[in-house]
C-alpha cells in the first residue's frame, strides 16, 4: 500500500504576519465525492500533507480524527489540536454529519525579535515537534478555551480588515504562545540555554541536513572551530542530551516518518537514515518507542484503516 505524502506550500494571507486562517465546511450527509473519498478512507490511508508552518484546527461542530506521528486525536465540537512545523499529519472526518472548522497556520520565524527572542527560544522544535502540546488541550480546560477564543478572535480580525488589524493579530499570536508556555506543566517545550543552542545552530541544521550520512564529533565540531571534548560539553549543557543521543533521536525520528509515510521495508529504512546494522537500528527504535518498526508502523495503518 502505497501512502502519498503532499508538502503544501502555503500562500499567506498577509505576507507581514506570515499567516492564513480559514474555515471549512463540509455537510458529509450531501457530498457525495466527500463521502466516497471518506469511505476510501476506511481502507487507505489518506495523504498526508506537512508544511513549514506550525497550524492550528479548531472544531466548530462534527467530529474528525487527526494524525500525526504515532499519535491520534479524536476532536469535536471545542476541541483544539496544534501540529509542529514540517510535521505530516493527516485528518478524517467521521460520522455522516456536518464538520466545521477553523484552520490556522503561520510561521513562527516571523514573530523572533529581540523582544521575545529569549521566549520564543523554548518553541525550537530540536527536541520535539509543537504537537508535543497538544496533552495541555485535553488536560487543561481554560487553556484550551483560551486558545479557541484566540484563534476565533485571528479569525474575524483577518476577515474584517479593520484599522490597526495586523495588531491585533500579531497580539492574539503572541497571547497564544504565552498561553501554551504558561501551560506547559509536562515542561514539553524547550527549556535549554538558548545563547549556547544559537551557537550550536550550525552544528544541529547540518546533522539534520545529513543525519543518512556518517556523522561524527571531529567533524561536526570543526564546523564550529570547537574542540571535540568542548563541543560534547556545549552540547549536552544546550540541548539536554549528548551529541549521539541527538543523532540517534533524529535518525528514529526520520525513520519513523519513512515507515508511516511510505512502502519502504524497516531494512531499507534503516539504511536510509544512515544506520546499516539492522539489529541496532531495532533496538534504538525500541528503546524510543517502546515498540519494534513493524509495531509501529502496524498500529497506525490499522487505526487508520479502521476508523472512518
Amino acid at each position: 500500500m502505497t501512502v502519498e505524502i503532499q508538502h503544501e506550500h502555503v500562500a499567506y494571507q498577509n505576507p507581514f504576519l506570515a499567516i492564513k486562517i480559514w474555515q471549512i465546511d463540509s455537510d458529509r450527509a450531501q457530498n457525495k465525492s466527500l463521502r466516497a473519498e471518506q469511505d476510501e478512507r476506511k481502507t487507505a490511508l489518506a495523504p498526508w500533507n506537512y508544511h513549514d508552518e506550525i497550524e492550528f484546527l479548531l472544531i466548530h461542530r462534527g467530529e474528525m480524527f487527526a494524525y500525526y506521528g504515532d499519535e491520534q486525536l479524536i476532536l469535536r465540537k471545542g476541541d483544539v489540536a496544534l501540529f509542529g512545523s514540517a510535521e505530516p499529519h493527516m485528518t478524517i472526518q467521521t460520522k455522516d454529519s456536518p464538520l466545521s472548522y477553523l484552520v490556522l497556520q503561520l510561521n513562527l520565524r516571523k514573530y523572533w525579535d529581540q523582544s521575545t527572542m529569549n521566549n520564543m527560544m523554548h518553541f525550537a522544535e530540536t527536541i520535539r515537534p509543537l504537537s508535543a502540546l497538544n496533552y495541555i488541550f485535553g488536560e487543561n480546560r481554560e487553556a484550551r478555551a483560551g486558545i479557541a477564543a484566540l484563534i476565533r478572535d485571528i479569525y474575524k480580525e483577518m476577515n474584517d480588515r479593520q484599522i490597526g488589524y495586523e495588531l491585533a493579530v500579531s497580539s492574539r499570536i503572541k497571547s497564544m504562545l504565552l498561553l501554551l508556555l504558561r501551560s506547559d506543566s509536562r515542561k514539553m517545550l524547550h527549556y535549554h540555554d538558548h545563547l549556547l543552542y544559537e551557537r550550536l545552530r550550525p552544528a544541529i541544521n547540518y546533522i539534520e541536513e545529513h543525519v543518512d550520512e556518517k556523522l561524527s564529533v571531529e567533524a561536526v565540531s570543526e564546523l564550529l572551530n570547537m574542540s571535540p571534548t568542548h563541543f560534547m560539553k556545549t552540547f549536552k549543557k544546550a540541548l539536554g542530551m549528548t551529541f549521539t543521543e541527538f543523532v540517534v533521536f533524529k535518525r528514529i525520528k526520520r525513520a519513523e516518518q519513512l515507515l508511516l509515510t511510505s512502502d519502504i521495508s524497516i531494512a531499507d529504512a534503516a539504511v536510509a537514515v544512515g544506520m546499516s546494522n539492522l539489529g541496532h537500528f531495532y533496538q534504538l527504535f525500541n528503546r524510543l518507542n517502546d515498540c519494534s518498526p513493524k509495531q509501529f508502523r502496524d498500529r497506525l495503518r490499522s487505526d487508520a484503516a479502521g476508523r472512518g
